[in-house]
C-alpha cells in the first residue's frame, strides 16, 4: 500500500487532534490497519468500507493465530478495528461495525513481575550516597523517582521542572491522554530532586532547564539511556527474571497494595483510567496473605 488511504487518515487525524493520543499510540493503530488493508486488497482485491464483513476480519485474524501471534497482540489488533469502525459509525460512512460479533481470545493473566522490599531497601541503599558522576547521578534519581512515583519511563523522562511543587511535596505528571495527576513524595525524594538540580546547575552553564532529568551532555534523557541505565542497577537483582524502568512500577504498586492502600487511591496515583488495570495487583496481595497464612496458622 503506497499511501494511506482517506477513510484510514482521517481516522488518524482523529486520533491525533481530537483524542490527543500520543505518538506511539497513533503510530500502533495506524500500523494495525494498513497490516489490515494490505491484507483485504492481496486476499480479496479492493473493497469498499460496505463490503467488509467479520468474515473478512476472523480470515484476517486467523491467519495471524496460525502465525503463533500471541492473544494480547491479536486483542490490540482487534480493538483498533473496533475503534475504527465505531468511528466509522460516528461520521455516518457505515451503518453497521463489522466487528460487533467479533469474539477476543482469552488472555492468561500474568502477575506483575515486582522487586521484593527487601530487596528494594539494599537496592535504594546503595545509591544513597552516590555523587560521583553524573551517569550514577541520573541511576540514583531513576531508581529514586521510578519507585517512589510509579511513574512510566515517558512521564519521568517529560518531566519539567514547573511540574515539582516542593512547598506541597507534590508532583504533577502528565499521562496518557494528556490527563495530569497529583502523586504526593516525601521529604527524603525532595531533597534528592533538589541535590540534582543544584549539581545540574554546577555542571552545565546552560543545561535544558525545561525538563528535569538530562545526560551528561546537558541534553534531555532518553528512553534507551533511562532503560539501559535502570537495567544496569537491577542486573544486581539475581532473583529478577526482567530488569526494566516498569518492573518499578509494578514495585511501587505491590507495595502499595500488600501495605494495605485503597485500590482506587493506587489507580488514581498509577494513572490508570480503569480500575481493572490496577485490579492485577490484587493478585500479589493475595499471594502474599496465602504465604503469611501457610507460614503462620498451625492447620495450613
Amino acid at each position: 500500500m503506497s499511501s494511506i488511504p482517506e477513510q484510514i487518515q482521517s481516522f488518524i487525524d482523529y486520533l491525533k487532534f481530537e483524542k490527543r493520543y500520543s505518538v506511539h499510540t497513533v503510530t500502533s493503530y495506524q500500523n494495525d490497519l494498513i497490516a489490515f488493508f494490505d491484507y483485504l486488497d492481496l486476499q480479496f482485491g479492493k473493497l469498499s468500507l460496505q463490503e467488509i464483513t467479520a468474515g473478512f476480519i476472523r480470515s484476517w485474524l486467523a491467519g495471524m493465530k496460525d502465525a503463533e501471534m500471541s492473544s494480547k497482540s491479536i486483542n490490540r489488533k482487534i480493538s483498533t478495528l473496533r475503534s475504527f469502525f465505531k468511528y466509522q459509525l460516528k461520521t455516518g460512512k457505515m451503518e453497521m461495525s463489522p466487528t460487533a460479533n467479533i469474539i477476543a481470545p482469552k488472555i492468561g493473566k500474568r502477575l506483575p513481575v515486582f522487586i521484593k522490599e527487601e530487596d528494594t531497601k539494599l537496592l535504594l541503599r546503595s545509591v544513597s550516597g552516590i555523587t560521583e558522576d553524573w551517569r550514577s547521578l541520573n541511576g540514583k534519581m531513576l531508581l529514586t523517582l521510578f519507585y517512589s512515583t510509579g511513574m512510566r519511563l515517558s512521564e519521568l523522562i517529560n518531566l519539567k521542572e514547573k511540574q515539582l511543587d516542593f512547598g506541597r511535596s507534590q508532583i504533577k505528571v502528565l499521562g496518557k491522554g494528556n490527563k495530569e495527576r497529583v502523586i504526593p513524595v516525601s521529604k527524603e525524594v525532595i531533597t534528592i530532586i533538589r541535590d540534582y538540580q543544584q549539581w545540574k546547575k554546577r555542571e552545565f552553564e546552560k543545561p535544558e532547564e525545561e525538563v528535569l532529568l538530562i545526560t551528561e551532555r546537558g541534553k534531555k534523557m532518553y528512553p534507551k539511556y533511562a532503560y539501559l541505565l535502570v537495567k544496569q542497577y537491577l542486573g544486581e537483582i539475581k532473583t529478577l527474571d526482567k530488569k526494566s524502568p516498569h518492573i518499578l512500577r509494578h514495585t511501587f504498586a505491590t507495595h502499595l497494595m500488600n501495605s494495605g492502600a485503597d485500590l482506587n487511591a493506587v489507580k488514581e496515583l498509577l494513572g490508570h483510567s480503569s480500575l481493572a488495570s490496577t485490579q492485577v495487583y490484587t493478585h500479589n496481595t493475595i499471594e502474599k496473605l496465602k504465604d503469611v497464612h501457610k507460614k503462620a496458622h498451625p492447620k495450613a
